[in-house]
């Protein structure tokens, strides 16, 4: 048998050469580094081609076949939230909002506390103009997670946005009643002052002072008081 057929390519009588230095080298090269400098010297980086999904029957066989994949993963790992983010993500790049609506509904069958599903699935009806879906999401989550700030944000920043601006008072007067940090009422008091409400920013103040007594929040409002 000639040298090719022995392993690493040795004669009978050849020896594997011995490496003399076994210590690592001052530069290490990954394997990514060397992917990418291959594909340099090649002049141009080769993309993968995209799958061209067409009209009709062959677009019905591809949704089709990608909501059975789906539906295995969540039937086999019923708990693992990111498979039905991506489920309904899908299903909302298909311009099917309301699979995906009832797919985050799924979800939080699952897991009713999960804090992105709720902002995912509000995002899905803001860009869709479903303002009251989003509304309605978000009085749920701060209902059950009436501590988590963010929810309290959005939803007030929503309603501010959309020229509510007695709706997002009312919201922000619902969350003072669960005596947040001191950010939240900070940031009360600043909604109130971008509307030139003074008498209502300093009724804010008077509730900041009593739930956080500390001297910072007493200068705060002193401070408040000499910029008007």
């Amino acid at each position: 048998m000639g040298d090719a057929a022995k392993p690493g390519g040795y004669g009978q009588s050849a020896r594997p050469p011995k490496i003399k230095n076994k210590s690592a080298a001052a530069v290490q090269i990954t394997a990514e580094q060397l992917i990418r400098e291959a594909y340099e010297r090649q002049g141009s980086v080769q993309k993968a081609p995209r799958q061209k999904v067409l009209d009709g029957e062959e677009l019905s066989d591809y949704q089709m076949r990608r909501r059975r994949e789906f539906e295995e993963g969540v039937r086999k790992n019923r708990s693992n939230i990111a498979e039905w983010l991506r489920y309904a993500s899908w299903e909302e790049s298909q311009n099917e909002v309301k699979r995906a609506r009832s797919i985050y509904e799924r979800a939080l069958d699952v897991d009713s506390r999960n804090q992105t599903v709720y902002i995912k699935y509000a995002e899905l009806e803001m860009k869709n103009k479903n303002t009251n879906s989003a509304r309605n999401l978000y009085d749920r989550a701060v209902t059950i997670l009436p501590r988590v700030s963010q929810f309290w944000y959005r939803y007030t920043y929503m309603e501010e946005l959309l020229g509510n601006v007695d709706g997002a008072r009312e919201i922000f007067n619902r969350w003072m009643q669960w005596e947040p940090e001191e950010e939240a009422w900070s940031a009360f008091i600043k909604f109130e002052r971008r509307y030139g409400e003074t008498d209502n920013a300093r009724a804010v103040f008077e509730r900041f002072v009593f739930v956080h007594p500390e001297s910072k929040t007493w200068l705060k409002w002193a401070k408040f008081e000499e910029d008007l």
